[in-house]
C-alpha cells in the first residue's frame, strides 16, 4: 500500500522546530532530540475507524540558503524509493528545514535514513538507532502503542516485572482475577494486537518502561542496565540452581526492601552489591515506581495500561453506593474519546 503523505502548513512545522531544536546549535544536542521525527494525532480520515493512524513528521535542518535534495527511506514505505522533504518557508524566506509528513499506523516500529544529494545519512536529530545483523545503522521511530521491547533484552524484562510486584496493586488474587476477566471480555482484535510481556497478570507496565528508554526517558537507560545487571549477578549467587525471575516473592521482597534502605549506613549495604558500579540503589528503585506507575495509569499510548486495564482496575476498585447501585469515581470511558472512551465530544 503506498504511503500516505499529510499536507502539512510550514507554520505548524516551524512551530515544532522552533520549541524544541532552535535553542542549540547543533540539533542532535537538544534535550529534547527524542521528539524526532514528531509522532502526533492524525486528524486525517483513517483507514480503519477502531483504530486510527498516527501523523509522522520528519524534520531535516540544513543552514539557510543551500538548495540540497533531500529525502527520506523507510521501512514505512518502499525501500526502493526515497520520499522527497520539502523545504520549510516562513514569509515566503528560506529556513534552512525540509520536512515531510505521513500517515503510519499505530503500533508500529519502522527503521529510516535519509538521502541528501544521493548520499544516506541517518537522522542527525532523533537519537534513536538500530543495528541491523548485517551490521548497518539505522534511525528509528515507533508509533503510539508499540507492545514489542525496544532496548531491554528479554531477561531485563522477566525481572523488571518481578520488580514491579512490589510497586503496583496488580499482585493480589483478588485483582488478578479481575484482570484476567477483564482481558477475556475484551475484543478478540484487541487481545490478538495486545503482545505485552505477562499482559495476564499486569498492564503491560513493563512494555511502557521499555518504550520510556527508548525516548523521553533514554538517559536513564543506563541506571537499568547496570542495576539489573547487578541483580541478575547477585540473585545468580545466592540461588545457583533457579533462574533469578523465577524466584520466590519472598525473594524480590527482601532484595527490593534492602535496596531501598539508606546505603550510606554500613549496615545497610547489600551482600554482593558494587557499589564502585552504582553507589546509590535507592535512587534506582525511585526511578522505577515512577516509571512503573506512570507505564501502568498513563494513556495508552505510551505503550502500558494495554485496553485500558490499569483505568478499568481503578474504576473498579473506587465506587460509591447510590441507592442500591455502585457509582464509580473514576469515569474514565466519559473523559475519552472513541473508540477507547464514550466522549462525543472530546478532541
Amino acid at each position: 500500500m503506498p504511503v500516505r503523505i499529510v499536507e502539512k502548513d510550514d507554520q505548524d512545522i516551524l512551530n515544532l522546530c522552533t520549541q524544541y531544536l532552535s535553542r542549540v546549535g547543533d540539533p542532535s544536542a537538544s534535550a529534547e532530540a527524542w521528539r524526532f521525527p514528531v509522532i502526533d494525532v492524525f486528524r486525517g480520515t483513517p483507514l480503519d475507524p477502531n483504530d486510527p493512524d498516527n501523523e509522522v513528521i520528519f524534520v531535516y535542518k540544513t543552514s539557510p540558503g543551500t538548495t540540497p535534495q533531500v529525502g527520506v527511506l523507510g521501512t514505512f514505505a518502499t525501500l526502493y524509493e526515497a520520499i522527497p522533504l520539502r523545504p520549510v518557508k516562513f514569509l515566503g524566506e528560506d529556513t534552512g528545514y525540509f520536512a515531510l509528513s505521513v500517515a503510519v499506523p499505530k503500533g508500529q516500529k519502522h527503521l529510516y535514513q535519509y538521502i541528501v544529494d544521493g548520499v544516506l545519512s541517518l537522522d542527525p536529530i532523533n537519537p534513536q538507532r538500530d543495528v541491523l545483523e548485517n551490521g548497518k545503522t539505522w534511525s528509528r521511530f515507533f508509533t503510539d502503542g508499540y507492545l514489542q521491547p525496544v532496548v531491554l533484552e528479554l531477561w531485563e524484562m522477566k525481572l523488571l516485572y518481578r520488580l514491579t510486584e512490589q510497586i503496583l496493586p496488580f499482585r493480589t488474587a483478588g485483582a488478578e482475577m479481575f484482570l484476567q476477566q477483564f482481558y477475556n471480555y475484551i475484543d478478540r482484535q484487541d487481545k490478538d494486537s495486545s503482545k505485552a510481556y505477562r499482559l495476564d497478570e499486569s498492564v503491560g507496565e513493563v512494555n511502557a518502561i521499555d518504550n520510556l528508554l527508548a525516548r523521553e526517558e533514554r538517559h536513564r537507560l543506563e541506571d537499568y542496565r547496570i542495576c539489573l545487571k547487578q541483580i541478575d549477578t547477585l540473585l545468580r549467587k545466592r540461588n545457583p540452581d533457579v533462574e533469578p525471575s523465577e524466584l520466590s516473592k519472598e525473594v524480590f521482597n527482601d532484595l527490593y526492601d534492602a535496596m531501598a534502605r539508606d546505603p550510606g549506613i554500613a549496615a545497610n549495604r547489600i551482600d554482593g552489591w558494587d557499589y564502585g558500579a552504582y553507589s546509590n540503589p535507592p535512587f534506582f528503585l525511585n526511578i522505577l515506581r515512577r516509571h512503573a506507575v506512570t507505564g501502568a495509569f498513563a494513556h495508552p499510548r505510551y505503550g502500558g495500561n494495554v485496553g485500558a486495564a490499569g483505568w478499568a482496575y481503578l474504576s473498579e476498585k473506587y465506587f460509591e453506593v447510590m441507592d442500591v447501585r455502585h457509582s464509580t469515581l473514576f469515569d474514565w470511558q466519559a473523559a475519552l474519546e472513541k473508540p477507547l472512551g464514550t466522549n462525543e465530544d472530546y478532541l
